[in-house]
């Protein structure tokens, strides 16, 4: 690729800030007609989540009366590609996570702000992780009018339903830890046998918790979840997911758009109450990998062993990742409606790790991304 010359424009300008040693143009460049995305980058528990604070084709079809899920739908159709250039390479890459913010209209109905979670495959019904950094940026980014101290309650509203995350607040900005409370959170199936191709048959409970999860020991599949190779761990899970959605149905008490298994968590098998962390990894969507020890599969794992007479009201247990080691710490609050459902509380820590501005360029044959399998 040729050097742009000290005279050359480059393109459109994209700000006011310069970089490097040229006549006070600012970088990059981008096509007069291609879109500029700016982001918040944060993660929780090493996964990451990057905030698009602002989607104005969202934001409009939000105004016209959509509801999240309804606009779940929209967006997947019509501005995908706002997903691929985020999430897949060049400017993401084959973990990449995030959250776009929705203000007013019938999506956020009542909350402080709604999110629709994208990840590299699609878009998911609810992240545990996100909700969890999205409430420090709700404080910090001043989308709660009156936030209190020590602690605030921020309403968010995301495709599964509404959750609520407590904050702790200062006066000036936002820290850790971060929790919130669930939807409803239920045991969907207990002890299924299913046949795994490559693996034989297998004992799986299935869990909701926001979204669906198959779980089962990684020692079902001749695998140790703390010292397995990732890929091997990986490969099992994956095969275990699309097992599931061939042998089992899956239902949803209150809409059938949340009926799919989001992915398989792989445990140590330790699911009795115990003061020590239980270990897990989450393999979701394409074969992607949770970094954290994922909030909605705290949630859906609580619920069972809630379910299953294994722990108690407000017991507190605390779950590790196999990946990163990071820790969130969950408890059945209170049970909930006329089934064993209960709502969770789960905890963890969000970061922030910087902001970018992203730019497209019409003639880029690559612009809205690609992944590497």
């Amino acid at each position: 690729m040729a050097a742009r010359r000290d005279g050359d424009s480059g393109g459109g300008d994209s700000g006011s800030d310069s970089v490097g040693g040229g006549a006070g143009r600012a970088l990059p460049p981008h096509s007069p007609s291609g879109a500029v995305l700016q982001t918040v980058e944060m993660h929780t528990g090493g996964e990451p989540l990057r905030i698009i604070p602002r989607l104005e084709a969202a934001e409009r079809a939000a105004a016209a009366g959509l509801s999240l899920l309804s606009l779940r739908r929209e967006v997947a159709a019509r501005h995908d590609h706002v997903r691929r250039a985020l999430m897949h390479e060049p400017r993401g890459h084959a973990g990449m996570y995030g959250a776009v913010v929705v203000r007013g209209g019938a999506a956020a109905d009542g909350a402080h702000l709604a999110a629709l979670f994208l990840h590299c495959a699609g878009y998911s019904a609810m992240c545990g992780h996100a909700v969890m950094a999205l409430g420090r940026f709700a404080l910090d980014y001043g989308l709660v009018p009156a936030p209190t101290r020590p602690e605030t309650a921020v309403r968010l509203r995301c495709p599964c339903g509404p959750v609520t995350a407590f904050v702790p607040w200062d006066g000036h900005r936002s820290g850790n830890p971060v929790c919130f409370h669930s939807v409803p959170a239920f045991a969907a199936a207990t002890d299924l046998a299913i046949d795994v191709p490559g693996h034989g048959k297998v004992v799986v409970d299935i869990g909701y918790g926001g979204t669906f999860y198959a779980f089962l020991s990684a020692e079902q599949l001749g695998l140790d979840v703390c010292s397995s190779k990732t890929r091997d761990l990986v490969s099992a899970a994956s095969a275990v997911t699309e097992a599931v959605k061939k042998q089992f149905k899956l239902h949803h008490p209150e809409s059938e758009d949340l009926a799919f298994l989001y992915g398989t968590i792989l445990t140590d098998g330790k699911d009795a109450f115990s003061e020590e962390p239980t270990t897990n990894i989450c393999v979701f969507a394409d074969e992607q990998v949770d970094r954290s020890p994922t909030g909605s599969g705290v949630t859906a794992r609580i619920a069972l062993q809630y379910h299953k007479g294994l722990i108690q009201l407000d017991q507190s247990r605390t779950f590790q990742s196999s990946t990163t080691g990071s820790l969130f710490t969950g408890k059945a609050e209170a049970k909930f409606g006329n089934y064993n459902a209960v709502i969770v509380e789960v905890s963890g820590e969000a970061f922030y790790t910087g902001t970018a501005t992203f730019t497209v360029e019409e003639e880029d044959p690559l612009k809205h991304g690609f992944l590497l399998k």
